[in-house]
């Protein structure tokens, strides 16, 4: 397939953390992420066959002395399974943007911030994945803060039935769901049942 030209693309679908460390295995992965895989893979189709729009996957990939394991236990070490793109995802990287992160927020990730500003034509950005409490909002919130100081007009949506986070006796995914939908609206991101 031929690779498109960032300049010419309108709309964009950023898939967060969909990894087999927060999806399959680990010590930080929840089977509560499984339902929005289908709702994911069906978006991601319809992204890579139009010429205007773009997939980008983010890939949580830490380094082994990653400080953010003095908050969360060890996942998704650069180089292993964990760290890799769940398979129905894979067959959809060569043709996508994947940008690897060593935080909690993609906004940082090396070359992220400069690729989005080479889409001269951007109306749209779609988040979607996991987990949306923490690496959903994290870039949601930021990412719509760098477009208003950029008075960028590009809107950024996320529908509610293509994010999800784990679900454990300390951590109700509704709950967290719920509050996160709450912040990242009242942060300024369109919320949507579904796309």
């Amino acid at each position: 397939m031929e690779e498109k030209n960032l300049e010419e693309l309108k709309k964009l679908l950023i898939v967060v953390d969909m990894v087999n460390g927060f999806v399959r295995i680990g010590a930080l992965s929840s089977q509560n992420i499984e339902h929005i895989v289908p709702k994911i893979e069906k978006l991601v189709k319809k992204y890579t066959d139009e010429s205007d729009k773009q997939v980008v996957f983010i890939k949580d990939t830490h380094c082994k002395d990653s400080k953010e394991f003095k908050r969360y236990p060890e996942h998704c070490i650069k180089g292993t399974y964990e760290a890799e793109n769940i398979d129905e995802f894979k067959k959809y990287e060569n043709t996508a943007l994947v940008f690897e992160k060593n935080s909690t927020s993609a906004i940082f990730s090396k070359d992220f911030l400069e690729t989005i500003n080479k889409m001269k034509k951007l109306e749209e950005v779609t988040i979607v994945g996991c987990c949306t409490d923490i690496c959903v909002i994290n870039l949601a919130i930021p990412l719509r803060n760098y477009f208003d100081e950029n008075n960028k007009d590009i809107e950024i949506t996320v529908p509610k039935n293509a994010v999800e986070t784990f679900d454990s006796p300390t951590h109700s995914s509704e709950m967290w769901n719920d509050l996160a939908f709450k912040f990242m609206e009242q942060g300024g991101i369109k919320l949507v049942k579904k796309l």
